[in-house]
């Protein structure tokens, strides 16, 4: 019997087969969509997932204007940070947020979601959300994924 032949393949960041996908933010509920985003960009979705490599797509995300949340979410959620100073702890609602850049809303989503640490830093770095649906990145041949939420 060959032993050998029983051991577990992992794949790494040069073996791995990354492609492009594009996903409509528009389809469901910002949680919902940012998930699947999520899994995506981690490789969850694929049969050589490893979870300590980048082995995920690159996942481009379009309409982020028509995010949408379920509820009284858009004023009753609030986004905390802190300056370091005393005092000095900051909330914003997700309304707020939008008027800002409606990027900001599905980047902050699809991030806590996503390891902390190096690797989830690096798999962040695969995501690329715009407010319409025109995007720079025809060229990479993106397929569109329908999601079902």
């Amino acid at each position: 019997m060959d032993h050998l032949s029983y051991k577990t393949q992992f794949v790494n960041k040069k073996s791995a087969n990354k492609g492009w996908v594009i996903v409509d933010a528009g389809q469901g509920n910002l949680g919902r969509v940012a998930s699947e985003v999520a899994k995506i960009l981690k490789g969850k979705n694929k049969p050589t997932y490893t979870p300590f490599a980048d082995c995920g797509d690159n996942v481009i995300v379009i309409n982020a204007d028509n995010v949408r949340f379920s509820g009284r979410k858009w004023d009753q959620k609030y986004y905390l940070s802190h300056t370091g100073y005393p005092g000095g702890q900051r909330r914003i609602s997700p309304r707020e947020l939008k008027a800002k850049s409606s990027t900001l809303l599905v980047e902050h989503a699809v991030r806590g979601m996503l390891p902390k640490g190096v690797l989830g830093r690096e798999l962040f770095r695969n995501l690329h959300v715009f407010t319409g649906s025109e995007h720079p990145y025809a060229a990479q041949q993106p397929k569109e994924l329908t999601l079902n939420i």
